[in-house]
């Protein structure tokens, strides 16, 4: 189970600390990617995080912005969001997938992540 916390409404240049809670499984081997649906958009990849390694990647649009961060003790994955743009308005979902060889890791395919939150709302006024 995934489950998304930490939305809000905020205005343009604040902050949000978005938590993804996993359940009933290990992030060990697993890639975990945040992604971002803006009213009447397709859903993209913002940043995810590869718990095998620790490595990270960030969308252009939100580098130096948005940070990933993990906590394996709480099997806990966060984005946080600074200098929020109205642009940043939308639902934000938390995605887990084992990570392989050829993973589309910014695919919002359940063959690459199977596990899905429910997604949590952000609203950036200007």
């Amino acid at each position: 189970q995934v489950v998304e916390s930490g939305g809000g409404f905020v205005q343009s240049g604040g902050s949000l600390r978005l938590s993804c809670s996993i359940e009933g499984f290990s992030l060990d081997n697993y890639v975990i990617t945040w992604f971002h649906q803006a009213p009447g958009k397709e859903r993209l990849g913002v940043s995810y995080i590869k718990n095998t390694d620790g490595s990270t990647w960030y969308r252009n649009s939100v580098k130096g912005r948005f940070t990933i961060s993990r906590d394996n003790a709480k099997n806990s994955i966060y984005l946080q969001m600074n200098m929020l743009k109205s642009e940043d308005t939308g639902v934000y979902y938390c995605a887990a997938g084992r990570w392989r060889q050829g993973m589309s890791l910014l695919s919002p395919d359940l063959e690459d992540y199977p596990y899905w939150g429910q997604g949590t709302q952000v609203t950036v006024s200007t």
